[in-house]
């Protein structure tokens, strides 16, 4: 019998990087060409890919959807050659097809990793999130407070007024008495349109991106993600799944998920030291897209290490001939 392989995050975060890197490279095909699918198409492709190079036996737990909706990277998948340890996987490998179609920022590849079994198996329904940055005491700010107690919260945490905070929420039809609720305050709203992996990652580094919390509901396997991130670079996110109907509760139970109603905290989606990358695509406020010169491609790929906590920033110069 095979003694357990450990999980050597440090020597599998640059394999890693290049995964990320690779969907990215591929996707910049497609950027501004008014094609999300073909984006995406590529970017799982090349993730696919690099990841069957990697030493791992990895398992796709975040990923393009049930099996039966997505021919690759989906839940489930094994995914790596079968000669290291087992892995979790959480990817979306092109986190803002639409962005990437309409050539507009914050587009990325994302891709998390740690040990098999740590991560929320989160099935594909809605989650309430809320995220803060690093440096706050624990449950400063929660879920089941109304939006305008959050923002109050926070600031009086921060020592600053309502005004002085600004609140990332995705632009949904949905979130109009949120959007209210918190412009009430006097606290200003960055609205973005898709990505809300690199929305919550926003919180994370406030003093770049000018993003103090994030609130709203999105997809639960963009939580997971979000949550691996910030397990990286520090901060809180908490996330409650929502179900809409009989068939989305169902897909919980197909996951295992028994509390329909439990608040998820960070550690409760990623219970042990994960290992994180993301790529631009386009450019944004987290990382700058890809720039094309004659016979050369660069990508900027952030790549993130939960044990020792840190950041690396890495830019990869590829020839194009």
């Amino acid at each position: 019998m095979t003694s357990k392989i450990d999980f050597n995050d440090r020597m599998l975060s640059l394999g890693l990087a290049r995964v990320a890197e690779q969907a990215a490279i591929e996707s910049a095909n497609w950027i501004g060409r008014g094609d999300e699918k073909a984006a995406d198409q590529a970017a799982v492709n090349a993730m696919r890919e690099q990841l069957n190079q990697l030493d791992i036996k990895g398992v796709v737990v975040i990923g393009e959807g049930e099996r039966d909706e997505a021919p690759m990277l989906y839940i489930g998948e094994e995914v790596g050659n079968g000669n290291g340890p087992g892995v979790d996987i959480a990817l979306d490998p092109l986190e803002g097809t639409t962005l990437t179609a309409k050539d507009m920022p914050n587009a990325l590849t994302v891709i998390a990793m740690g040990p098999r079994g740590t991560m929320l198996h989160a099935p594909d329904v809605y989650m309430d999130k809320l995220a803060i940055g690093p440096g706050f005491a624990e449950g400063v700010v929660s879920l089941d407070m109304s939006p305008k107690e959050r923002v109050e919260a926070l600031a009086k945490a921060k020592d600053c007024a309502p005004s002085d905070i600004t609140v990332c929420i995705l632009e949904r039809p949905r979130h109009e008495e949120i959007i209210a609720e918190v412009r009430a305050t006097g606290a200003a709203i960055r609205l973005i349109t898709d990505g809300d992996v690199a929305g919550v990652m926003h919180c994370a580094e406030p003093h770049i991106t000018g993003i103090d919390m994030y609130m709203g509901s999105g997809g639960a396997p963009e939580g997971v993600l979000a949550a691996a991130a910030l397990k990286c670079m520090g901060g809180q996110i908490f996330g409650r799944l929502l179900f809409r109907n009989d068939d989305e509760r169902g897909r919980a139970a197909k996951a295992g998920i028994t509390d329909l109603d439990k608040i998820y905290t960070r550690d409760e989606m990623v219970t042990d030291n994960v290992i994180f990358a993301a790529t631009g695509v386009t450019g944004g406020s987290l990382l700058p897209g890809i720039k094309r010169e004659v016979g050369w491609l660069t990508t900027e790929t952030l790549l993130m290490r939960s044990k020792t906590g840190s950041v690396r920033r890495m830019t990869y110069r590829n020839p194009t001939s």
